[in-house]
C-alpha cells in the first residue's frame, strides 16, 4: 500500500462523529482536501475586500540581532533587519496581531488576506513572519532553532511588546491575536504567556486549522513527499510532467495566469493532477521550507551538519551543494539532529523525542485551553495536517468554542465568505471601540 494510501485512510479516521459537524449547508466547492489545499477558494466567493491603495500601512523594521551583521553572508543583506507590516485605521480602533504560517513570512499572501479582512472590518493589523521563517530566524531569533513552541512564542511575544512601545501614538481600543496553521499554535501559546505576564491584555484568540500535534503534522507531510507516482512517463520526473501538463492548460486558455483561481480551474480541466499528484506537490514545498529551516539554522549555529565548520561563504559562493544537503533531510531529520540536541542542552534536559513534542503541541496547553473562554478555534474535518482524534480532541477542549467545516483541506477555505464572517464574528464581541 502506498504512503498516500495510507495518508488517505489516516483523513477517513479523523472524520468527525455525526454531531460534531454543524447541520446547516456549507457552500464551499471542493470535497477533495488536496484539491481544497492547493486551490484556495475561488474569488466569486470570498468576501469582499478593501484595495491596498485604500490601507493605510507601512514597512517597519527592527535591528534585533547587530552581532550578525558581520557573521553572515552579505546575500543576507535583506534579512538581517527584522521587518513587519503595520495597517492603522484614522481612528481608534482594535489592534490585532496576525502570525504567518510555516516558513511564511509576515508579507504572504495568506497574511495579506487576512490583513485586508480585518482592516476592512476596522481592525488596525498587525503581521509577524512565522519564525520558522529565514527571515525570522536571521533577523529576530536568539536561538534560531524553531520548533519548540514555548520558546518560539516567547520570541514573538518580546516582539509584540516592541512594537507596542514603538507605535504608542496608535488608538487602540483592544488587543486581539490570530495566527494560521503553525502560527496558530504559536498563538496559543502567547495567549498562555499574556495570561501569566499581561504585558499584551490580549482580549480574544484565533486559532485558524492549528496543528494539534506537531509531530503528527510533520510526519503528514513528510510521508506525502514520498509518494510513489505510477503514472509519469519513464524518463521523465512528476516536475517535467508538471510543467508539461499546464503548458498544454495555458495553450488552451491562450493566456498564463498563475495564481490559485488558475489552480482551481487548471483542476477543472483535463489536465488535473490526480491524488498522488497533488500530495507530491503539497508536500514538495514543505520539503523546500524544512530545507530552508536546516541550511539557515545550521549556518548560524556553526553545527557543520550542512556548512562545514569555517567554511567562508561569500556571494560568489554556490549554495547549491548545502541547499542538495539540507534537502535530504526532511523535517523529522531537523528534530532529531538539530532541534532535540538545542533543547536539550538548553533547558539541560535529558528528556526523550517523545517530551519534546508533547511540550510542542496543543496538549501541553490543555488546562489553559479548556478554562480560557476567550481562545477559540477553527479547523476543516478532512484537514491533511490532523491524526486520528484530533478533531475530538479539539472538541473535547474547547467545547462550543470550536468552530468545524466538512471540509476545506488545510486553509482551503480559510477565504470563503463563511469563514471571513465566522473568523470576524468570533472577535466582535470585543471590538467595540
Amino acid at each position: 500500500m502506498s504512503h498516500l494510501r495510507h495518508l488517505l485512510t489516516a483523513l477517513l479516521c479523523i472524520l468527525p462523529l455525526p454531531g460534531l459537524l454543524a447541520a446547516e449547508p456549507y457552500g464551499y466547492p471542493l470535497d477533495n482536501p488536496f484539491e481544497a489545499t492547493i486551490a484556495g477558494t475561488p474569488n466569486p466567493l470570498m468576501p469582499k475586500l478593501p484595495d491596498n491603495r485604500d490601507i493605510k500601512q507601512k514597512d517597519y523594521s527592527f535591528n534585533l540581532r547587530p552581532e550578525r551583521e558581520h557573521k553572515l553572508p552579505d546575500n543576507f543583506w535583506a534579512v538581517k533587519r527584522f521587518k513587519y507590516r503595520l495597517a492603522r485605521q484614522k481612528h481608534r480602533a482594535p489592534l490585532i496581531f496576525i502570525i504567518a504560517g510555516t516558513g511564511a513570512r509576515y508579507d504572504a499572501s495568506s497574511m495579506e488576506y487576512l490583513k485586508k479582512l480585518f482592516y476592512g472590518a476596522g481592525f488596525h493589523v498587525v503581521q509577524l513572519s512565522s519564525p520558522t521563517s529565514y527571515d525570522f530566524m536571521i533577523s529576530a531569533s536568539q536561538h534560531a532553532t524553531p520548533g519548540y513552541s514555548p520558546l518560539d512564542a516567547a520570541e514573538l511575544y518580546a516582539i509584540m511588546q516592541r512594537i507596542r512601545q514603538r507605535h504608542d501614538d496608535v488608538l487602540v481600543s483592544s488587543w486581539h491575536l490570530t495566527g494560521y496553521s503553525l502560527g496558530a499554535l504559536h498563538a496559543a501559546f502567547i495567549s498562555v504567556l499574556d495570561q501569566h505576564q499581561k504585558a499584551m491584555g490580549l482580549q480574544r484568540t484565533l486559532l485558524i486549522n492549528p496543528p494539534v500535534n506537531l509531530y503528527t503534522s510533520v510526519s503528514n507531510l513528510d510521508r506525502m513527499a514520498k509518494v510513489k507516482l505510477d503514472d509519469v512517463p519513464a524518463g521523465t520526473t512528476f516536475y517535467q510532467s508538471l510543467f508539461d501538463r499546464l503548458a498544454l492548460f495555458f495553450q488552451h486558455k491562450g493566456r498564463f495566469d498563475l495564481n490559485e483561481a488558475m489552480l482551481f480551474e487548471f483542476q477543472q480541466s483535463a489536465e488535473k493532477l490526480n491524488d498522488e499528484q497533488l500530495a507530491l506537490l503539497i508536500a514538495s514545498v514543505f520539503r523546500l521550507t524544512s530545507a530552508d529551516i536546516n541550511y539557515v539554522s545550521d549556518l548560524i549555529n556553526r553545527r557543520g551538519l550542512i556548512t562545514p565548520p569555517g567554511q567562508h561563504i561569500s556571494d560568489g559562493t554556490s549554495l547549491t551543494p548545502y541547499f542538495e544537503l539540507a534537502l535530504l533531510c526532511d523535517f523529522n531529520c531537523y528534530l532529531n539532529d538539530q532541534l532535540l540536541p538545542f533543547w536539550q542542552q538548553r533547558y539541560r534536559s535529558k528528556g526523550s523525542l517523545r517530551q519534546l513534542i508533547r511540550e510542542t503541541s496543543l496538549y501541553a496547553l490543555e488546562d489553559h485551553l479548556r478554562d480560557n473562554n476567550n481562545i477559540g478555534v477553527m479547523h476543516n474535518a478532512d484537514d491533511i495536517i490532523l491524526g486520528e482524534g484530533d478533531l475530538e480532541y479539539l472538541k473535547a477542549v474547547f467545547g462550543p468554542r470550536f468552530k468545524l467545516y466538512p471540509r476545506g483541506g488545510h486553509l482551503g477555505n480559510m477565504a470563503f465568505h463563511n469563514n471571513a464572517a465566522d473568523i470576524l464574528e468570533f472577535f466582535h464581541a470585543d471590538t467595540d471601540s
